[in-house]
Parts: C-alpha cells; sequence; structure tokens
C-alpha cells in the first residue's frame, strides 16, 4: 500500500500550469514544510522536512484558487518516484507525493493571523459567543428542560 498524510506550511504559493491540447489538465505543484517530531539535540531548533507535492485536475484547481503560502494544510496521496535527463545530460531522481486529497488544517482566521494579513484582505470578526462558562460550554437557562428532546 503507498499511502501518506502529511500536515504542513507552503513554502510558497502553488506553482499551477495547464497541459497543451484540446483538454487542458491543470497540474499544481507546491512544497509543504512539515516539522519532525523531535528537535535536534544540539541546538533545540525545530527541524523540518520540505516536501514536494503535485496536484492535477480539480485538485489543482482547488489549490490555484486557495492555497496560498505560509497556510497550514492536511494533503493526502501517494508517493511517486520518476527520473529524467536535465541539460547537462545528468540523471535526475525525483520524489513527490501526487496529491489525492488536500483540506484546511486551521481555520481562516487562525491561518491570516499566522501569514500576517499580507493578502490585502480582512477576516469576518468572529461572532460573540452567547455566554460562555469557564469550562468552555454553553451555559443553558433554567426552566427548559421540557424543550429538551432526551431525559
Amino acid at each position: 500500500m503507498n499511502k501518506v498524510i502529511l500536515m504542513g506550511r507552503l513554502t510558497r504559493d502553488p506553482d499551477v500550469r495547464y497541459s497543451a491540447g484540446e483538454s487542458s489538465t491543470a497540474v499544481a505543484r507546491y512544497t509543504l514544510a512539515v516539522d519532525r517530531r523531535f528537535r535536534r539535540s544540539n541546538d533545540g531548533e525545530q527541524s523540518a522536512d520540505f516536501i514536494g507535492c503535485v496536484a492535477f485536475g480539480k485538485s489543482a484547481e482547488f489549490a490555484e484558487r486557495y492555497l496560498r503560502q505560509g497556510l497550514k494544510v492536511v494533503v493526502t496521496g501517494r508517493i511517486q518516484t520518476g527520473s529524467y535527463t536535465n541539460r547537462d545530460g545528468q540523471k535526475v531522481y525525483t520524489t513527490d507525493v501526487v496529491v489525492e486529497d488536500q483540506e484546511f488544517a486551521e481555520s481562516k482566521a487562525v491561518s491570516d493571523s499566522h501569514m500576517g494579513m499580507g493578502s490585502g484582505y480582512q477576516a469576518a470578526p468572529a461572532p460573540a459567543p452567547s455566554a460562555p462558562a469557564g469550562d468552555g460550554f454553553m451555559n443553558i437557562p433554567d426552566g427548559i428542560d421540557e424543550e429538551l428532546p432526551f431525559n
């Protein structure tokens, strides 16, 4: 089985191109910075792996429209290896994750605050909660026991 699940931040906006021909297909390439579980012991810094991802068709169009640098996403896909010969005649080996599914891993408000609102738009303010309790649960007013659908 070849299945990969990654969560990380885009290192830059996706590079989207369209194949030539009568029925062109969108191809999006982007790199995810995925934090490693453990910090380096000598300097205490978090280290990351930079993993290339490629999406095709509707997934590529989604990436073009919604994914931006710094956005935290979850990607599900498969690893695909390949090779080609470069202009100098040297063989180059590649490893990419072919995207099958991609989802946002944080809310728009959190994402905008992390990215510094650099794209020029502002998130709508979140609605105020109705009387939040200190334990994180909403208070239920007294006297509505008859209205609840369960006992």
